[in-house]
């Protein structure tokens, strides 16, 4: 009886999935689960003020952290224009006058920008007016656009070093960046470019008359030499704390210098005051302060879920199905999981993931590089098999009112990646 009372406290988990699934908002589904988990656990005042405290110190409270520090870093290089310089100098350095090149600026400047800013819609809000217009000077229609914004955004923050899926990554692992990046990130990444290139090659043949055309086609911004010169310093900078990073085998702490680092070189490059520095750094926290509450509530939520004994017992009720199929079924359980069962924050699904597998990874010895792959692959197709907010971000932006194009993206992407996790698995 005491396994099944333990059992069913992953009904929590399960509650909090649908009512992610229905639209319900992230941070009062968090909310409303925790408070279930303090009345399962039958918390007495002292120790639910006490749980809020210790989660305050957690993990997920410093990913939570650095996350507002990057959305504070967003808003200086936003308003000192050096992302939009970033963006200006590599679409037209390629020197775009063909439809493959406007494809290939497409993807390289959403990878630099909202890998830089850690956000997909903020990335793609500057991107989207350089974008269009070059778009329409080549013939690009608006599905094909759309949907390769939101691959190339969608992947950035797994490739990124300081995005905040890959933060989290590395802190649950414990794995280097390097690593991460060759033999986790990429794999996931370059499957779903490729497969999200051939299908805008296809969308752009039937879709060919949506075309980007009618947009303003005179270049939107020219930076000036100031803003170039904080751009070149803002870009050694960063490259500078990435390979420091690598050298040093920086933990995931290291990460709030970099952020704090990169605003104060960026302002003072530009000629802003600290005053104002700081003004904008906070104003750009601000924006991102309720994933901060989410991520506190978020550690104490798992925490409760492992007093009542749910992971424990999840993990002998799989047990015999694992030892059956072995390492392939615990990665593709792992990863379809994730992918199909846990909608909401990638820094959520992954930390989660975490705690509900990591006995079964330590007792089947899966490799902990295959463990994350797993887990970056169940954040990135989730965006992909469910019609989402990055999914109409990326089409918004893009100017399109295609949904049937985007769906059909989403889930041949989604059907690629299945079957490269299920080939990657039965390889193990």
């Amino acid at each position: 009886m005491s396994f099944y009372i333990q059992l069913a406290s992953l009904g929590i988990i399960v509650l909090y999935a649908v009512m992610l699934f229905r639209n319900v908002d992230a941070l009062i589904a968090t909310a409303i689960c925790v408070g279930l988990g303090y009345l399962w656990n039958l918390s007495s005042p002292i120790d639910i003020g006490n749980s809020l405290a210790n989660a305050l110190g957690s993990f997920m409270a410093l990913v939570g952290f650095i996350i507002m520090l990057g959305h504070g870093l967003g808003e200086i290089l936003t308003h000192t224009q050096v992302s939009h310089t970033l963006v200006h100098q590599i679409v037209y350095g390629i020197g775009i006058n063909t439809q493959r090149r406007a494809k290939i600026g497409i993807v390289l400047s959403s990878f630099i920008i909202v890998g830089l800013l850690g956000t997909l819609a903020g990335g793609l809000a500057i991107l989207a007016p350089s974008l269009r217009p070059i778009a329409g000077s080549v013939g690009l229609s608006r599905p094909s656009l759309a949907v390769l914004m939101q691959a190339s955004a969608e992947e950035a923050l797994i490739l990124g070093p300081f995005a905040p899926p890959v933060v989290a990554l590395l802190g649950v692992t414990g794995l280097n960046y390097e690593v991460v990046l060759l033999y986790a990130s990429l794999p996931v990444a370059l499957v779903t470019l490729i497969t999200t290139w051939i299908m805008a090659n296809r969308l752009q043949r039937k879709y060919a008359h949506e075309s980007c055309e009618d947009e303003d086609t005179s270049e939107p911004f020219v930076p000036s030499k100031q803003q170039k010169r904080t751009t070149l310093l803002f870009v050694i900078a960063f490259i500078a704390c990435v390979v420091y990073g690598i050298l040093a085998q920086a933990k995931t702490t290291y990460v709030i210098f970099v952020m704090l680092f990169l605003a104060l070189i960026t302002g003072l490059v530009s000629k802003l005051s600290l005053n104002q520095i700081f003004k904008l750094l906070v104003k750009g926290m601000q924006k991102s302060l309720h994933l901060f509450f989410l991520f506190i509530l978020f550690d104490p939520f798992m925490v409760l879920i492992h007093q009542a004994g749910g992971f424990s017992a999840l993990t002998e009720l799989l047990t015999p199905l694992i030892n059956l199929g072995g390492k392939p079924v615990l990665s593709m359980l792992i990863g379809f999981t994730g992918a199909f069962g846990m909608p909401g924050a990638a820094e959520a699904t992954i930390k989660m993931l975490h705690q509900l597998f990591s006995p079964s990874v330590l007792q089947m010895q899966l490799p902990m590089i295959s463990f994350a792959l797993c887990m970056i692959f169940a954040t990135r197709v989730t965006n992909y098999a469910y019609p989402g907010a990055n999914m109409f971000a990326a089409m918004g932006f893009a100017g399109s009112e295609n949904v049937k194009a985007m769906i059909q993206n989403g889930l041949t992407v989604t059907a690629a990646q299945v079957l490269f996790l299920i080939v990657y698995s039965l390889c193990l």
